[in-house]
C-alpha cells in the first residue's frame, strides 16, 4: 500500500469515526474476484477495505449507496459503510469488518428467507434506483420507469445483448426475444420492491450466532422475483430459505416460467464478463424461452 493511499484511508476513517486511526496491520481477505480486499487494523479497531484503480471509484460509490439503502430498510444485516474515496492512483471502499463463520450449514437460512421477504415489502412508486450501478463489473442502468416490462427489457436485457454483440457473441433470436418480453411476462404486474440485485450464495454470509448478512449488492427497485430467481441459478439456497420466504410473502403463480427470463440477464452478464461456456447456456435459455412463448 503506497503512502498517498494509506494516508487517504487513515484520514477517511479518522473523519468518519472522530478518532485517530493509523494502519498497523493489513491482511488479505476474500471479497470477490474484482478488487483487492483486505482487513486493516490499528491494533484496536479493524475495517474491511476494497481497493482498485481510480476508475473503480464509481463502482465503490454505487455499492456504498446500495448498502446504505439496504441498511436503512432494517430488514437484513449488512456491513456498515464507513467511507469511500481515493488516494493517489487508487480508489477504495471502507466497510465494517464482520466476523463471518466459515460454515454455511450453521447459518440461519430460514431467517434469511423471512428477512428477504420483509425487505421486498419495502416498495417504491417506480422501478429503478437513485443512481446507476454495477452488476459485477458491468454497468447496470436504473432510470426510473413506471412499467416493469419496459424497465426489464430496456435496462436489463437490451444492454446485455448489445454488450455481447460488441464482444463478438451473436444471438439470432435476441431480437425476437426482446419483442416477446411483454408476452413472456404475461399479465404479471409486480410492485417495485427493494432488491439486493445480485443475490447468490457468494454474496451471503453468517455471523457466529447464525445471523445472515448480505453484501456486494446491485440494488434497485424491481420485481422481487428476480432476487429469488438468481438465488436458484448456481446451486440454489437450502429449502428452509424458500419455505420461510413463502410463509412470509408467497410468490405469485407463474414464477417458475418468469424465473428463466430473469436469469437470462445474469447468464448474459456472465458471458460478457467471463465468456466461455456461458454462450451455449444463453443460447439454450433463449431457445427454451421462445419455444414456450
Amino acid at each position: 500500500m503506497n503512502a498517498p493511499l494509506q494516508s487517504a484511508i487513515e484520514k477517511s476513517i479518522s473523519n468518519a469515526t472522530g478518532e485517530h486511526f493509523s494502519i498497523q496491520r493489513t491482511q488479505a481477505s476474500s471479497g470477490g474476484c474484482i478488487h483487492d480486499s483486505r482487513i486493516i487494523s490499528d491494533g484496536s479497531q479493524s475495517y474491511f477495505i476494497k481497493i482498485n484503480a481510480l476508475s473503480s471509484a464509481p463502482m465503490f460509490a454505487s455499492e456504498a449507496a446500495g448498502l446504505a439503502a439496504l441498511e436503512s430498510a432494517q430488514c437484513i444485516r449488512t456491513p456498515q459503510v464507513v467511507a469511500h474515496g481515493n488516494g493517489g492512483a487508487s480508489a477504495f471502499l471502507l466497510l465494517e469488518a464482520l466476523e463471518l463463520t466459515g460454515s454455511r450449514r450453521a447459518g440461519d437460512w430460514a431467517m434469511l428467507g423471512a428477512s428477504l421477504a420483509k425487505l421486498h415489502r419495502k416498495t417504491h412508486t417506480q422501478f429503478g434506483f437513485q443512481t446507476d450501478n454495477f452488476i459485477g463489473a458491468t454497468p447496470q442502468y436504473n432510470q426510473w420507469r413506471d412499467d416493469w416490462v419496459d424497465f426489464f427489457r430496456d435496462q436489463r436485457l437490451v444492454p446485455q445483448f448489445r454488450l455481447a454483440e460488441s464482444k463478438g457473441f451473436h444471438f439470432k433470436s435476441a431480437t425476437l426475444l426482446i419483442e416477446k418480453t411483454e408476452q413472456l411476462l404475461g399479465r404479471h404486474h409486480p410492485e417495485p420492491s427493494l432488491l439486493h440485485g445480485d443475490l447468490w450464495s457468494g454474496n451471503v454470509g453468517f455471523l457466529r450466532d447464525g445471523t445472515p448478512v448480505i453484501f456486494d449488492p446491485a440494488v434497485y427497485y424491481g420485481d422481487r422475483e428476480t432476487d429469488l430467481a438468481f438465488s436458484k441459478l448456481f446451486g440454489g439456497f437450502p429449502a428452509s430459505f424458500y419455505a420461510a420466504y413463502q410463509d412470509e410473502f408467497p410468490l405469485q403463480d407463474g414464477f417458475e416460467q418468469r424465473k428463466n427470463l430473469y436469469n437470462l440477464y445474469h447468464i448474459l452478464n456472465h458471458l460478457n464478463l467471463f465468456g466461455g461456456s456461458y454462450a451455449m447456456q444463453a443460447e439454450q435459455m433463449l431457445g427454451k424461452l421462445l419455444s414456450n412463448s
